[in-house]
């Protein structure tokens, strides 16, 4: 009878252990899953070289307009990848440097509420953005001026410019969703998309937009890929 109580007794136990440790697994389980985006470019780089006319101490002599960056293998940078209707994303904050007439990072990637504009080059720029969905800025930051902050409440992809460095170019991303901006080997990781059906978008300033709908998987990674081709 002891033996029999001894054997119930460690059964019980070795149960509770196995209900305990699947219990985290269960919970992932019913939580998101990453989505790895690749993004590949059919076609050339588009690259412009400029020679600088203004604050040369501050900004060189020659500058890079970079609208189409592709890493060695035929991946696309600087392209928004996003699931825009996935709920409960994190709030983000945008940030952007102008740090040697450049803007930094060149795709900007925010939630709708408030960016920080920085002005690390100890000059005058003039931030000018241009959207229809936000109002857009026009404003002059004087070299003492360091910081600004204001607001994008909208999705919308927002363009940046300086109207005292004419060839400085940048980019506001808005997106409500789970989004990331593309390395240089063209690949975004999306994390914790809800489980389900969720549509994959992909942007780029000059490429245009594409979208593929995707099944993910709680707690698993599901890639997808896109191929953008040059106008």
């Amino acid at each position: 009878m002891r033996k029999t109580f001894v054997a119930l007794t460690a059964m019980a136990l070795v149960g509770s252990a196995v209900m305990l440790a699947a219990g985290p697994r269960l919970a992932g389980a019913q939580g998101g899953g990453t989505v790895e985006v690749e993004v590949k470019y059919n076609g050339q780089p588009v690259v412009e070289k400029l020679k600088v006319n203004k604050d040369t101490e501050k900004c060189g002599q020659e500058t890079t307009v970079e609208k189409v960056v592709v890493g060695s293998n035929k991946g696309l940078a600087n392209a928004v990848a996003s699931a825009p209707n996935a709920k409960g994303a994190k709030a983000v904050k945008g940030v952007v440097d102008q740090h040697g007439c450049k803007f930094n990072p060149h795709v900007v990637l925010m939630t709708p509420g408030e960016i920080e504009i920085k002005n690390s080059d100890d000059i005058l720029h003039n931030i000018h953005t241009y959207s229809t969905a936000n109002a857009a800025i026009n404003k002059a930051q004087p070299k003492f001026k360091k910081t600004m902050t204001e607001k994008f409440d909208k999705p919308e992809m927002i363009k940046l410019t300086c109207d005292v460095h004419s060839w400085m170019l940048g980019w506001v991303a808005v997106v409500p969703g789970v989004a990331a901006v593309t390395d240089n080997n063209g690949v975004a990781k999306l994390e914790n998309v809800p489980a389900g059906k969720q549509k994959i978008e992909v942007w780029h300033e000059t490429l245009g937009k594409q979208d593929k709908e995707v099944d993910v998987k709680a707690g698993q990674t599901t890639k997808v890929s896109f191929e953008m081709k040059g106008k």
